[in-house]
């Protein structure tokens, strides 16, 4: 059998996200309102603070809704209206450095890249392998 008759193998769900999440990401830098930082997080303020900014060691209370590339809602505390509050140092990567760009009474959208999030592995059944995580953060308070 020839080299051009060999069959190639398909990416699986892991290579699909990871491929899905890199195309989004190129696209979405281009648009003038979307800030890329140097780890690859993407930005959009939708809400410019006026309050304090945290810190790593800060503990913060937020609005937020979690959701993957395809719209599916992974938590959505804006609906809930029950505020989630936690220690930045428990945050995942992405989600730790978009809030440090924040301040106090902003609204952010964060677009995190699989590697700045829960990667390869991903997290139990909501959160797939190489997935984007797509952030809509408030940041109500800092302690």
């Amino acid at each position: 059998m020839g080299r051009g008759n060999r069959q190639t193998k398909k990416r699986g769900g892991a290579g699909q996200g990871r491929a899905s999440a890199e195309e989004f990401l190129t696209k979405n830098a281009q648009r003038p309102e979307v800030i890329t930082t140097e780890t690859g997080l993407q930005l959009e303020h939708l809400v410019v603070g006026e309050g304090a900014v945290p810190s790593e060691n800060n503990t913060v209370t937020v609005d937020q809704r979690i959701k993957l590339l395809n719209g599916n809602i992974i938590g959505d505390t804006f609906r809930d209206n029950r505020p989630d509050t936690f220690s930045l140092l428990e945050a995942v990567e992405g989600y730790r450095e978009g809030i440090l760009q924040m301040r106090e009474g902003g609204r952010t959208v964060f677009y995190c890249p699989p590697d700045l999030a829960w990667g390869k592995k991903g997290a139990g059944s909501k959160i797939p392998p190489n997935a984007l995580l797509i952030y809509d953060v408030r940041l109500r308070a800092i302690r």
